[in-house]
């Protein structure tokens, strides 16, 4: 049984309350942290029902929510309803903020941007940790990026902090380009062999405290 019954005006406005205050959509009603990444794909904080139309009118067929979708929240049953309503795909990809990827999501980010309806949209909660790992993604596996630039989507340009826990993603691949790279094998070898180990990655990662308190207790990062 889900909280929100979005078919009742009770159930909307439950969600629509929630959504507001404990996803902190208040934060987000004028800035959607939006950016292109190319022709065919754009980044974004959690999209509104109405920013999701908005983006509906640009073109956009398809959205891919990096937060998952086993969570009964009021932002997912606001996305799904619009999404639904607006005739626009709506794919769960979650991804982690605090973890290297697994082997399996690496290899469904490089799937999804091979199969998807674009133009495309890709979130998280705030658009810079795991937005900025799958935009490195697209960058890096469908525009034929080389790892060295596409790791520049994690960049406090996105509001992307390293410092705090979220770097465990720039040090994952700081791991690739500065031991594996110039063996010569490639991003995706590299997370396909047993020397990817993303629980020795996170063991070895070290956050500074400064960031931490930023990321975990100042801007609450999901």
């Amino acid at each position: 049984m889900t909280r929100y019954d979005l078919s009742t005006p009770a159930g909307r406005f439950k969600a629509g309350w929630d959504y507001v205050w404990k996803d902190h959509a208040f934060l987000r009603v004028g800035f959607m942290n939006a950016h292109w990444l190319g022709p065919d794909l754009v980044r974004t904080n959690q999209p509104s029902p109405r920013q999701l139309a908005y983006w509906k009118s640009q073109g956009v067929r398809t959205i891919i929510n990096l937060r998952g979708s086993d969570r009964d929240e009021a932002w997912f049953a606001l996305e799904k309803d619009a999404c639904a309503r607006l005739g626009l795909t709506l794919i769960s990809a979650p991804l982690d903020s605090r973890d290297p990827p697994q082997k399996d999501r690496v290899h469904r980010a490089r799937e999804l941007f091979r199969t998807i309806a674009y133009p495309a949209l890709i979130h998280c909660k705030s658009g810079a940790d795991r937005a900025g790992m799958m935009a490195v993604f697209y960058r890096h596996f469908h525009l034929g990026e080389p790892m060295s630039e596409a790791i520049g989507q994690l960049s406090k340009k996105y509001l992307h902090h390293r410092e705090g826990l979220t770097g465990v993603l720039d040090y994952t691949l700081e791991t690739y380009l500065n031991d594996v790279e110039p063996t010569g094998v490639s991003f995706i070898d590299w997370v396909d062999s047993d020397a990817y180990d993303p629980k020795a990655i996170r063991a070895a990662f070290k956050a500074g405290w400064g960031g931490t308190l930023l990321t975990e207790k100042l801007l609450r990062r999901e």
